[in-house]
This record gives C-alpha cells, structure tokens and sequence, in this order.
C-alpha cells in the first residue's frame, strides 16, 4: 500500500544528511531579518486575518457603489458583479502579500551523496527545442547518476531524428540518454508514462522539450526535496520564460512567470500544498507516482497527478532558485490555446478529485481559490470589460471609482513579489531585464487578454470538446 510519509530508498549518507536536524513540519532555521519563529498555522492565521480585514473595509467602502449598481441591475446581480470585481480579488492578493511577507524558506541543504535520479522529456514537434534541451541536461552539475529519457510522441517532423542525433552524441560523455519513438500521437501522459515503465530510479523528473535549465538546476531541486518534511513527494521547480523578446506577449508572459505564477507557488508551498507540480519542470518521487497510477490520460495531466497526490494526504513543494527556462507562446492564438488547455485541465482535477475541497489541511483554502477562479474570470469577462466600455461613454456603475480602490494594492503586491523575486535571481548572478513594455502592459492590459481566454477553455471542457495536448 503506498504510504505518502515514506521516504524513497536513497544512499545511507544522503538519508542521514538530510535528516540533520531532525525534521518538522517546517524546521527552525538561522534567519537575521526574522527574531521569532511563527509556525506555519501561526503565519496562515494571520495572513488569513489580514486578506479578511481588506474585505470587510472594502464592503464598507462598497455601499454606495452597491445602492447605485442596484438601481440598475438589482440587487444580487449587483452583488455578484462587486464580490467577483473586487472583494474576492482583494482577499487573494491581500493574503498573497501577508503570506509572502511572512515566507522564510527552509534551508536547502547540499548532500553527501545524492540520489539516482532519471529525467523524462516528453515531445512532440520539437525540432527547434529538442537540441538545446538535451544540451542543457548534458551540461549539468549533478554529481548522482543521471539517466535522460526522451519519448517522442509521434512527431511530424525531424524531432525524433535530431533527438537520437544529440542523444549519440552526448553519449560519448558519459551521460546516458535513451530515446524512445512511440510512432503516434498519444497524448503527453502516454508519453510519461511509457518513460516511468522504462526507468527504475526512485526520483523521477519532467522536463517539457522546448527548454534549457540552468547547470545546477537539478541538484538544486533535489536537494530541495531532500530538504523538505518527509512527507514531500513532488517538488515543483521554477519555471521562468526564455523567449521573451521574441514578441510583445511573451515580454508580457516573463512578467506573468517572474511575479504571478512564481508568487503563488511560493505561497501554496509556503502551507504545504502546492497545486500544481507542472511537467515542465517537477521532481517526483516514483513510489508517489505509481502509487495513484501514473499520469492521468486527460489534458492537464500534471495538475490532475498533482491533486491525486494531495488527496493521499502527502505534501508538494516548491523550489524557487532551481530555474528552467521555457519558450511560451508568442502570439495570440498560440496563447490562447496553451491557456484553453490549462483552464480545461483545472476542470477536470475538479471532476476526479473534488473531494479536496472538504479534506481538513491548510492547502484546501487554495482548492476553493481555484474554484472561485471560473465565476471570477466569467464575471470580470461578462461584467467587467462591457462596464469599462460603459465607463468611456460616461457611465460609471461597474468601472468607476470605486475600482480604483483595487490599484494600491495591486502596487504592494508587485512590489513586495518584485523584491522577493529579484533576491532570488541575484543570489544566482541572474539580473532582471528592464522589460518596461512587458510590464505595462502585464500590469494594465494582461488579464483583458487572460481571463476570456480562460472563460473559453472552462466552456470547451463543459462541453467536452476536442482535446489536445499540443499548444506550440
């Protein structure tokens, strides 16, 4: 029977290293910028305190723009437009940035010896990728024995020829890399899958095909995992955007992957559940994956796995300096597909493990998080964008002053992420570009874009519409 709380089998110096000093669910460890230790419960209350005092000031602010609201749409519409245009959002980013302020990362702690790990990369029409993703993992620190595994989904073009090509020639030092063909399109969890019956290490990472990871990337994301309370089975790495010149959207994404996507991790991980172990950059552990049976067949295989192993009761973190670099989307329709595909992928983790909105643990607030995200991106969608439209003729009932109220702490917000992120990046000699562009238009027009988009992928998935894993 898989047990969440047991450790894989790992060298005899690895177990005893990680485990001095004994482990707790979150260690007391040497900080100078924080005297009195707070309990991950103690940092939640009052992270929790803090987003509910926001909103109970917002209500109070609200009235008049509910009495005026009203008078046009009646009462509970107008209450629905309010609660999703600004008090759940004020709760999230208002608990955002008290759970950051309080975040101290454990230390992550070099091994003696570390353990063998296997590293699957799952592609498909990758041919401008694939060469620098496998050079990537060839260029590696990692000092334990190290096994790349690239299964080929079917490809249509020369990704499976170029990826035996560089496989050959990384061979010759020393890294072992086998290729896998699977002669047709199965899907992305097929591909895993296929790469996880073929392997025996006990930890197991997902790279996607289309990125390039800093050297140390994998030590580091095992030695946060062997840093971590022993009920962590999956460790999310940090996925940052390598593409960001080429396109005004992308600019707009490398703020998306810098502050929102990073920042919210930090924070799931920070009270032990983080959502969603995404495959283009994860540890898991293999008793942890085989014992919920793999990668589900679905469109968003990582967050429903991910969900899956928090349903067991075990925990998923996050490692914030172990840093992949992707290529994300470049244009509108690629966008949006990619976004589509998420958002359905958030359905279904819903449809087969809905039973997480009632399990009794402090990362169930973030289940019920997510579920408010399809009333809130419908309402800002249906509601919101027609109310600015409204507001340029003159008339102010949805998009007024009122909603201005959200600007300061969307400011704190972005300031406080800005500071943990840029700590992060200069403690690995890593600068942060002056992407102004980007970063106008993440900050003013980014959700406008965003939240239909994922409106879209919630009703496709209703609908049970076509699927695909391919999104570049």
């Amino acid at each position: 029977m898989y047990n969440p709380h047991k450790r894989p089998e790992l060298p005899d110096d690895s177990r005893r290293e990680s485990r001095q000093p004994p482990r707790s669910p979150e260690p007391r460890t040497p900080d100078n910028n924080q005297r009195i230790y707070l309990g991950v419960p103690v940092k939640f209350a009052l992270a929790f305190s803090i987003a509910v005092a926001w909103v109970v000031l917002s209500v109070w602010l609200s009235q008049p723009w509910l009495a005026e609201l009203s008078m046009h749409v009646g009462f509970a519409l107008a209450l629905l437009v309010i609660v999703f245009i600004a008090y759940v959002p004020g709760f999230m980013n208002a608990f955002l940035i008290g759970s950051i302020a309080f975040d101290r990362r454990p230390i992550r702690r070099a091994l003696a010896e570390y353990p063998a790990i296997c590293v699957l990369v799952a592609c498909y029409n990758e041919r401008t990728n694939i060469v620098d993703t496998l050079r990537s993992l060839a260029g590696q620190d990692y000092p334990g024995e190290l096994e790349v595994v690239v299964i080929d989904d079917g490809s249509t073009d020369d990704t499976l020829a170029l990826a035996r090509a560089e496989a050959g020639r990384i061979e010759r030092s020393g890294l072992t890399v086998r290729v896998i063909a699977l002669g047709e399109n199965g899907g992305k969890a097929r591909a895993l899958n296929r790469g996880l019956s073929e392997t025996t290490q006990p930890l197991v990472i997902t790279v996607d095909g289309d990125s390039w990871l800093r050297t140390d990337a994998l030590s580091k994301i095992v030695q946060r995992f062997l840093s971590d309370p022993p009920n962590t089975v999956a460790v999310a790495g940090a996925v940052l955007v390598r593409n960001s010149r080429d396109s005004w959207l992308a600019r707009a994404q490398e703020w998306d992957y810098f502050h929102g996507i990073a920042a919210v991790k930090r924070m799931q991980s920070m009270y032990h559940g983080t959502l969603v172990a995404q495959g283009a950059f994860s540890l898991y552990t293999r008793e942890a994956l085989n014992g919920v049976g793999g990668w589900p067949e679905c469109v968003g295989e990582d967050i429903v796995v991910s969900w899956a192993l928090l349903k067991t009761g075990a925990r998923v973190g996050y490692c914030e300096d172990a840093c992949l670099f992707t290529n994300v989307p470049v244009d509108v329709k690629q966008f949006a597909r990619q976004r589509q595909r998420w958002s359905r992928g958030l359905i279904e983790a819903f449809a087969r493990h809905w039973p997480l909105l009632f399990k009794r643990r402090l990362s169930t607030l973030f289940i019920w998080w997510n579920l408010l995200f399809l009333p809130l991106d419908t309402v800002y969608t249906l509601a919101f964008l027609p109310g600015i439209v409204l507001a340029l003729f003159g008339y102010y009932w949805i998009a007024g002053l009122m909603t201005l109220l959200v600007l300061p702490l969307a400011a704190i917000w972005n300031i406080v992420i800005f500071r943990v992120q840029s700590r992060m990046f200069k403690s690995q000699d890593l600068a942060v570009r002056r992407n102004i562009t980007g970063f106008l238009f993440y900050t003013v027009g980014y959700t406008m874009l965003l939240q239909p988009v994922c409106v879209m992928g919630y009703v496709a998935e209703l609908l049970k519409l076509r699927k695909s894993w391919g999104t570049k």
